[in-house]
């Protein structure tokens, strides 16, 4: 018996990696022989950032007002993360990125059996390490570390066009399933916005496993 999960999220949120760090802990807490397989949609909240992305600076002023006042919602992440097993490392965040190179990688690492493994090293990529997710070269390291395809391969992936429309028809079909923002979990028949609890976590997928059971 498989409960599958749809995660919708984007690799410029931080809340997106605290929803994916929670629930895999929530998981690894449950003791059930069913199966649990994740399904990464993706959910742009950038589509028309450049290529390349932007300067961080740059861009965090013009959207919140300031800079002063960007690191203080930065400074708000990390004090409520605190208990997280995740390093914000804003002071290494150069760039905010444009994010369709990474969805692209979680797509053709879907087709791997790795969509899960790829997309959690991107957002840690970014979040703890402060790289350019925008960058081929960056990005095609870390698809050689997660094991889907050699740095080389990857690139030659990137610079092509495949897996862009297919990208595409995922974010529409998030648009045609209501959802609006990121993080979104859906566990069974519930969806889960933002980044919730271990505790709450647990409870629901339990609830959804118990269904999954009777259904079977």
């Amino acid at each position: 018996m498989i409960l599958t999960i749809h995660i919708t999220s984007d690799f410029i949120c931080p809340w997106c990696l605290v929803a994916e760090s929670r629930l895999y802990k929530a998981i690894e807490q449950l003791n059930t022989d069913v199966e649990v397989e994740r399904i990464w949609y993706p959910l742009e909240l950038n589509p028309s950032m450049p290529e390349a992305g932007m300067d961080r600076k740059t861009y965090r002023a013009q959207k919140f007002g300031s800079w002063a006042y960007s690191q203080q919602l930065d400074a708000k992440t990390v004090e409520a993360t605190k208990l997280d097993d995740i390093e914000f490392r804003y002071d290494l965040m150069a760039f905010t990125p444009n994010t369709l190179k990474a969805h692209r990688l979680t797509w053709l690492a879907k087709r791997k059996g790795k969509a899960t493994e790829m997309a959690v090293r991107i957002l840690r990529a970014y979040f703890s390490e402060g790289k350019n997710i925008s960058d081929i070269d960056t990005l095609a390291t870390l698809v050689e570390e997660v094991g889907i395809e050699s740095a080389e391969a990857a690139k030659a992936f990137l610079l092509s066009t495949e897996g862009i429309q297919a990208v595409k028809a995922l974010e529409q079909q998030t648009n045609l399933r209501g959802i609006r923002s990121v993080p979104t979990i859906q566990i069974g028949e519930q969806f889960v916005s933002g980044a919730q609890s271990v505790d709450t976590l647990k409870v629901i997928l339990q609830k959804a496993i118990d269904e999954v059971k009777v259904t079977g």
